[in-house]
């Protein structure tokens, strides 16, 4: 069997601005990424600053993410201005069939392409639903576990409006 040998590469010359240029360019896109950067599941970026972001975890399968839906959509509806929900399906199947699934329940708030695993430093919830509360500078701060209502996300994001 031949044994093939390689040269080591050779290293491109990058000059001090170059290099320097290459480095903001790299440093902005993080800071973006952490501050916004979510793609829908219609492929549109959701630009998340400045707000609140409610982050719930359904399932078709789940009768208390169905009964919670409602509750997302007139609180997604009422507070949109400093509330962002969104929605991640906890199965991950394919783009077109979570868009089939929202329509047959009517979810109204934006769904997220892909879960943003450890993007908050939290764990995909092994309960649903769950929503995480995100405050304004993107860190998680709360899980919210099993249905809510439009009363309870009022409350639980209040000491996150204030901040």
């Amino acid at each position: 069997m031949p044994v093939v040998a390689s040269r080591p590469a050779k290293r491109p010359n990058l000059n001090p601005v170059a290099a320097l240029l290459l480095l903001i360019a790299l440093a902005i896109g993080g800071c973006e990424s952490r501050s916004g950067g979510l793609t829908a599941l219609n492929g549109d970026r959701l630009e998340t600053g400045g707000k609140v972001l409610l982050v719930n975890y359904w399932a078709e399968w789940c009768a208390p993410c169905r009964e919670e839906i409602p509750e997302l959509n007139d609180f997604y509806r009422e507070h949109g201005e400093q509330v962002l929900v969104l929605g991640i399906n906890f199965d991950q199947p394919p783009a077109e069939e979570v868009q089939r699934q929202a329509e047959k329940f009517g979810i109204a708030f934006p769904l997220l392409a892909a879960a943003p695993e450890g993007r908050w430093g939290q764990a995909v919830p092994q309960v649903l639903p769950s929503t995480f509360i995100i405050d304004r500078n993107g860190q998680w701060r709360r899980t919210l576990v099993g249905p809510q209502t439009a009363t309870s996300l009022q409350e639980a994001i209040r000491p996150y409006l204030e901040q």
